[in-house]
């Protein structure tokens, strides 16, 4: 089976691409360094031979938008991105038989919330947010009209060694004991480990549909960081009382720099979790528990 990833550099592209490479012949997109070097977001490829699958994982993430430039980026890459590739798959002797879309429950546009499901409508009206939902809408119209099995993984935070963003930052804080929980941590949020979603991509790929995937504990901001705490030889993190961090919101909703702001600390105390109920069922997934599997490569926080 051949199988092409989009965004193979990326985070979850390079897990991916580990993953499936111990059982399936893997072709890389990407703008450098890849079997088709091209950036999706200013030109179409012409020269795909036939894959059996495609994984778009290729997306904009990870940034908080300060521009107009930096809004319409994200349609960029991750609409006209996905209407590129579908172009240059078009091209191709044969179409591939699935296509797996790799979104993101933000797509959903909830700050708070537990237990939502697949059915939950899609009202998310930040730049990300509804730069999956065009993607999303593109990806199943294209499927349907060329008979291609469609899959779309609404995926939560991702969990890896070395991961970016906001999990990223965090880890880094607990290293340098910099990390404070506020109001004890209690909130739950919706976590899953990478290495599981690369793994049940073949089956979803065969099946289809619409999947929301989570680790199904989705562990409280302090069963996280002390999880990984303790990997860095730390027995406890700090804690800001609710006050505090009231205070320092107020501050920091009047200063555009401020690290802190009501919003951020609304969304940190607040439960949002997903069901991935109809995952269990129909792929038979069974996931590890992130607080019990997710190992950091220590090494590379050393210089920290």
């Amino acid at each position: 089976m051949k199988i092409l990833i989009t965004g193979i550099k990326g985070y979850f592209g390079q897990i991916l691409s580990r993953i499936l490479e111990e059982s399936y012949s893997v072709y890389g997109l990407g703008r450098e360094h890849t079997d088709y070097n091209l950036d999706l977001s200013v030109g179409v490829p012409n020269n795909f031979i036939d894959f059996d699958t495609v994984v778009h994982a290729a997306a904009r993430a990870h940034i908080t938008p300060r521009t107009e430039a930096e809004n319409e980026a994200f349609f960029n890459v991750n609409v006209k991105g996905t209407k590129n590739l579908l172009k240059g798959l078009e091209q191709a002797t044969t179409l591939p038989q699935s296509f797996v879309f790799i979104s993101s429950v933000a797509a959903y546009g909830l700050e708070h919330g537990t237990n939502i499901d697949e059915n939950y409508p899609l009202k998310a009206n930040d730049p990300y947010g509804l730069s999956k939902i065009q993607a999303e809408q593109v990806v199943e119209e294209w499927c349907k009209k060329h008979n291609v099995i469609c899959s779309i993984l609404r995926l939560p935070l991702l969990v890896g060694t070395n991961p970016p963003g906001n999990l990223g930052v965090m880890i880094k804080e607990i290293k340098r004991g910099y990390y404070f929980n506020i109001s004890g941590g209690k909130a739950r949020k919706s976590m899953v480990i990478a290495e599981d979603v690369a793994r049940i991509i073949p089956k979803v790929a065969t099946v289809g549909g619409v999947y929301n995937l989570t680790d199904g504990y989705h562990p409280t901001f302090k069963e996280l960081s002390q999880h990984i705490a303790k990997q860095f030889g730390r027995k406890e993190n700090l804690n800001m009382p609710y006050w505090i961090a009231k205070l320092l919101a107020i501050f920091g909703d009047m200063t555009v720099s401020f690290p802190v702001n009501s919003k951020k600390i609304t969304k940190i105390t607040s439960d949002l979790t997903f069901n991935d109920t109809k995952a269990r069922k129909l792929l038979g997934w069974n996931p590890q528990k992130v607080v019990d599997n997710f190992q950091i490569e220590l090494k590379n926080y050393r210089s920290q």
